[in-house]
């Protein structure tokens, strides 16, 4: 199977929002307290990464199979972040592949070209987080030669 990788295209929009739903259900089962999701998510997912793909500081990438849209990447530049001690750097803030399309390296092939992209847009290094349960994310990231740098912990508030 040959994989294309390319820049998302507004005609991608669908696509787009059905993954990002598919993304953001996954998160919420992982952790139904942390992980929000938004009532018509997809809708949401379909315009946010339709607009961010229009940003020049922005990436939105898909991975097409035969004509089909089977995956997608998204990252951007971020500034300085103090809070957060980071200098400016870039966001990789979404990975995903459809089922049938995973064990073929799609994910790692998306990965790489994110990095890349972001790369040439001028930032020294590229920062991700993946759930804490996403261990097969956290193998191929690995893989690929990310390494950890921060563990999030969360706790809810008590109500008095």
């Amino acid at each position: 199977m040959t994989v294309t990788l390319r820049p998302a295209q507004p005609s991608d929009e669908p696509a787009l929002g059905r993954m990002g739903a598919a993304l953001a259900q996954l998160h919420h089962d992982f952790d139904k307290q942390r992980f929000m999701l938004p009532d018509d998510v997809e809708a949401g997912y379909r315009w946010w990464l339709g607009r961010e793909a229009r940003k020049a500081d922005a990436v939105v990438i898909v991975a097409e199979m035969d004509g089909e849209v089977v995956g997608y990447a998204y990252g951007r530049v971020e500034p300085v972040d103090w809070n957060a001690l980071l200098d400016r750097s870039g966001g990789f803030h979404d990975l995903w592949v459809d089922a049938k399309a995973r064990k073929a390296g799609v994910g790692a092939q998306l990965a790489e070209e994110l990095m890349r992209r972001l790369t040439a847009l001028g930032v020294p290094r590229v920062v991700l987080h993946t759930a804490a349960k996403n261990e097969a994310a956290q193998r191929m990231f690995a893989r690929l030669g990310w390494r950890p740098t921060m563990v999030e912990m969360t706790r809810e508030a008590t109500r008095p």
